[in-house]
């Protein structure tokens, strides 16, 4: 009860003082304020990014592998990765045969081309072929219509499943379901749209692709291609026996000899989240760094003005202190006063953070959720009682009889 009695006391002091200051608390303040400002837009982007990544890698499907001819990440030996066999569709059959730890498996093979639907173009434009199969093997869901059904992939009909840019691009006032658009000067029906996936790698997902019957994409672009097999895993819990699996059943097909390292490589959503952690992780450390050097300044410029405020009122403490005053009293007077000002320019940092961050969304995505509130709220207290306990220390030693002489 009497530490809340000392504290209330305080800052009543304390707040009378900024008061009869202002002028000198603005300018004081200014520091820890752009200091709070670049530290939170910082958090705010790091945060930002760290959550479009996600959302991105999400995109991929959690449970689901791309059996392809490169790798998405690493450090192997580009030559040699280029002289690999190409993969095959015959080898997304056996592997669909043979698999017992997957429920659904898709070849997908790409190309780019124009594509056009009255006077509204696209050019390069990513052409998937692939199977019925692949709404099952991937992370899309569609949005209006349907996919095409395995009737339709087999008979390699002229029917197609467009992206959502595609469609917002190609028909901005129409419905696009039962519209015919030309891809590449060849006719397709669009009988389905996905949902915008969107995210850092919308090249990747599903957004800027027209999905076409694996069939008709041989007939029209040519059949001798590169061909990217996805795998949805029937139990994620069974992920690495999967992965063993396929890779067991990717050797014999392609005839790797035991010993021989694999000519193919298994991609999923985790090689990026585990590529892109640490590099975030070293952006977020320098740059917090380096705007943290900012509010370094501003405590500088508390950590001066207190002095300041303590050898003005160097009477007053001595008065304090005869009339019995404990040291802490004195102490915890200037503390608060140090923090109270910190909380202030932190309170307003944010306060002008928040529109910033929205103009930064624009170029960068931004997110500030109530925890990078929470600890620019924390660092500005911290700030304060820091820069703030020499001169409170100072202040709380002064012997009260020199306090009193002092003129």
């Amino acid at each position: 009860m009497y530490f809340l009695n000392e504290l209330k006391e305080g800052l009543s002091i304390s707040f009378n003082a900024l008061r009869a200051n202002r002028m000198r608390s603005v300018l004081t303040t200014l520091g820890i304020i752009i200091g709070i400002v670049s530290v939170t837009l910082m958090a705010t982007a790091i945060e930002g990014v760290n959550r479009k990544f996600n959302e991105s890698a999400n995109a991929f499907g959690t449970g689901v592998l791309y059996i392809q001819k490169f790798p998405w990440v690493g450090n192997e030996d580009w030559a040699t990765i280029r002289n690999r066999r190409n993969i095959e569709v015959a080898h997304a059959t056996k592997l669909e045969r043979r698999a017992t730890l997957v429920d659904a498996v898709a070849p997908a093979v790409g190309t780019r081309r124009q594509v056009v639907y009255g006077n509204n173009t696209m050019d390069f434009v990513i052409i998937t072929g692939t199977t019925h199969s692949y709404m099952f093997a991937s992370g899309g869901a569609i949005a209006e219509g349907r996919f095409f059904s395995a009737e339709e992939s087999a008979g390699g009909r002229p029917v197609c499943a467009i992206g959502a840019e595609v469609a917002e691009t190609l028909f901005p006032q129409e419905d696009p379901i039962g519209k015919t658009i030309r891809v590449a000067g060849h006719p397709f029906t669009v009988v389905g749209v996905f949902e915008k996936q969107g995210g850092m790698f919308s090249e990747f997902t599903s957004d800027l692709r027209v999905f076409i019957p694996l069939h008709a994409f041989q007939s029209k672009f040519g059949g001798r291609r590169n061909v990217t097999i996805q795998v949805r895993v029937a139990n994620l819990q069974q992920m690495e026996d999967a992965k063993i699996e396929l890779e067991g059943i990717m050797r014999s097909i392609r005839g790797l000899m035991p010993g021989k390292e694999n000519d193919f490589n298994i991609n999923q959503q985790e090689v990026l989240t585990n590529f892109f952690t640490p590099i975030l992780l070293i952006i977020a450390s320098i740059g917090l760094f380096i705007t943290g050097l900012s509010l370094f300044v501003g405590g500088i410029g508390i950590m001066n003005i207190m002095f300041v405020s303590v050898t003005e009122r160097t009477r007053e403490i001595g008065i304090r202190k005869a009339l019995g005053a404990p040291r802490r009293t004195i102490l915890l007077q200037f503390l608060v006063e140090s923090a109270a000002l910190c909380l202030i320019g932190g309170i307003i940092g944010l306060v002008i953070s928040f529109p910033l961050s929205l103009i930064v969304d624009q170029i960068l995505p931004t997110a500030m959720p109530v925890s990078v509130v929470a600890i620019a709220i924390l660092i500005s207290l911290m700030v304060g009682v820091i820069s703030g306990f020499l001169p409170a220390y100072r202040a709380a030693k002064m012997d009260p009889v020199e306090a009193l002489r002092y003129e």
